[in-house]
């Protein structure tokens, strides 16, 4: 192992960490109350108490695609590369909470979840050059952003005034 990738153990705090503050600042920006109940929603979404498991599971394979990734690179460039690319999705996350929740501008979310989406893919790429399993690991969070931006623009679609933005999309 060489001195720039350190020890395992740190590796994982460090990530593990970054990715606790990106959840526990999402949770502080999803405020559910009246105005959230208050939206028409699919008959499809899942019950709330799916959405605690589903982000602990990703936020955990995310630090562990992130940790492998790291030990795999090689150079300082790239191990910059990979901070940068999480740490701009971290922040692309929480701005979808305040932007959706603490806004409560589903519409302007629908719009912001297209570019988390682009950078969880870009980090399924970069990470998965560095390590396969890297890679494979981030596909659930893909996954689950997917449906969370098919939940998002079905929402838009149910409720004035933000179906306007979804009429001009379908159009």
């Amino acid at each position: 192992m060489t001195q720039a990738r350190g020890p395992l153990a740190r590796q994982v705090v460090i990530a593990a960490l970054a990715a606790a503050v990106v959840m526990v600042a999402g949770g502080f920006a999803t405020m559910l109350g009246p105005w959230y109940e208050a939206l028409r929603k699919p008959a499809w979404q899942p019950p709330g108490w799916v959405f605690g498991p589903a982000w602990t599971t990703i936020s955990i394979l995310t630090v562990i695609a992130a940790v492998l990734a790291w030990r795999r690179a090689e150079t300082l460039a790239m191990r910059r590369w990979l901070v940068v690319a999480f740490a701009l999705n971290g922040g692309l996350n929480f701005l979808w909470s305040v932007l959706f929740f603490t806004l409560r501008r589903p519409d302007w979310a629908l719009v912001e979840v297209v570019f988390l989406w682009l950078s969880i893919l870009s980090l399924v790429i970069l990470c998965g050059r560095l390590s396969r399993l890297s890679g494979v690991l981030l596909l659930p969070y893909l996954l689950w952003v997917s449906f969370a931006a098919f939940l998002n623009w079905t929402i838009v679609g149910l409720n004035a005034p933000f179906a306007a933005l979804f009429r001009s999309l379908n159009a």
